[in-house]
């Protein structure tokens, strides 16, 4: 048998034949994909059967703003299902006070986590700030639909004109006879 060189070593492994002359399978280690080769190597604990990724939940095509209007959707029909099963149902039955405390609670930890300058961190607590926005609006008995009118009434106008639009308006809102605020 001629010796190996290590030039056309790896040509020889990718056509290594068994003894009935047929090629070799390729090891369970080899098949395994690259991502779990290298989660082993940085001493990650998972399972060689575990999927890399989470199946999309039912009606999810996609990550998009619709995940919203569904969310929205779940919270409603938990408001009077039992609050020891369900934490939507929990939060909505403890009041609006408590309802609103998360809802502050989690944006500070948001604020900390951008503050930080963790990304993934603040990913993570804006899902959690959204999912208590949704159960503030289920509280105050407000559709998606009515802060999304008002979003889409509000593009195109400049941020700064609309906000002294609302300035001017809240004085005389409250019953105060001037534009300004006092």
């Amino acid at each position: 048998m001629a010796k190996t060189t290590k030039k056309n070593a790896g040509a020889n492994r990718a056509t290594k034949k068994d003894p009935a002359g047929k090629p070799a399978k390729k090891s369970a280690k080899k098949a395994q994909p690259k991502a779990l080769k290298v989660a082993k190597k940085r001493g990650a604990r998972i399972a060689a059967e575990a999927p890399l990724q989470r199946p999309a939940p039912p009606l999810a095509i996609g990550a998009s703003s619709a995940v919203l209007d569904r969310l929205w959707a779940v919270v409603e029909g938990r408001r009077h299902a039992n609050p020891e099963v369900s934490h939507s149902a929990r939060l909505l039955s403890r009041g609006t006070a408590k309802v609103a405390q998360k809802f502050g609670e989690e944006a500070v930890e948001c604020l900390i986590e951008a503050t930080l300058g963790n990304p993934d961190g603040v990913v993570a607590e804006s899902a959690d700030v959204l999912y208590h926005l949704l159960v503030l609006w289920v509280d105050a008995r407000i559709r998606p639909e009515e802060v999304w009118m008002e979003l889409q009434r509000r593009e195109g106008i400049s941020g700064i004109a609309e906000k002294a639009s609302r300035v001017r308006q809240l004085p005389m809102a409250a019953g105060l006879k001037t534009s300004k605020i006092p």
